[in-house]
């Protein structure tokens, strides 16, 4: 994977409608840890430092707009901006800004795939944030926030994904057939120091979830999330 020429990025900055004065900046955004180990000639320092100036700046910037658009207590208001700022949503974002071109990365990190790239996409999402507020300013960064994440609370609304699989699982059960989910370990396996458990999930005697995890807590979470998955379908 040859990393992007300044060009490449150019295009990048026309599809997200933020023109950087500092190329080197931008360029910085996407440069990956990896890369550094392989290139240590390289000019720019990797993304992280852009990374923690971008995750405070995305905080700020949800919590002041939800602060004053909602009137929620504020339990559920940090329910509601974990869902907009969790991993999963920004490297989502990010993939389809199309960012996974863009990367600097190690010839073995470019082979990442899964929960590993998603890290990567999403930590270089925050630097994309930190790079916009130190090149263009505050408001310039929140506007990118709120056309690439904001945008999509009307939907964490609608569809409850603010709350945890257990508590949405458990409201609709509730609503609907007036009774609570339960548990059961079905397998428990490995050390102590590396277990495994297999839950169930039920209603009344009837299993409509499977999950696994490395505590119990995990493997129920798990399969809250897959009850509710067949649920909504």
């Amino acid at each position: 994977m040859n990393p992007p020429n300044l060009e490449m990025l150019l295009e990048f900055t026309k599809k997200i409608g933020v023109k950087f004065n500092d190329n080197d900046l931008l360029n910085q955004v996407f440069v990956h840890r990896s890369y550094l180990n392989e290139n240590p000639g390289f000019k720019l320092d990797h993304n992280e430092r852009l990374e923690f100036l971008g995750d405070a700046v995305l905080e700020l910037v949800v919590t002041e707009n939800l602060y004053r658009n909602l009137p929620n207590p504020e339990g559920e208001l940090t329910n509601l901006r974990s869902a907009l700022v969790r991993g999963q949503t920004l490297s989502d974002i990010a993939s389809k800004l199309g960012m996974n071109d863009y990367l600097f990365l190690s010839r073995g990190e470019a082979k990442s795939e899964g929960k590993a790239r998603q890290l990567i996409l999403a930590n270089a999402f925050e630097a994309l944030i930190g790079g916009i507020y130190l090149d263009q300013g505050y408001d310039a960064a929140k506007k990118f926030i709120e056309e690439n994440i904001l945008g999509r609370l009307k939907s964490v609304i609608e569809q409850k994904t603010y709350l945890d699989p257990k508590s949405h699982l458990q409201e609709l059960a509730q609503a609907e057939q007036s009774i609570t989910p339960t548990y059961k370990v079905m397998e428990e396996s490995g050390p102590d120091h590396a277990k495994k458990f297999i839950v169930g999930c039920f209603l009344f005697d009837q299993q409509i979830g499977e999950g696994s995890g490395s505590s119990k807590q995990t493997a129920e979470s798990a399969a809250a999330a897959d009850a509710l998955s067949h649920w909504t379908k």
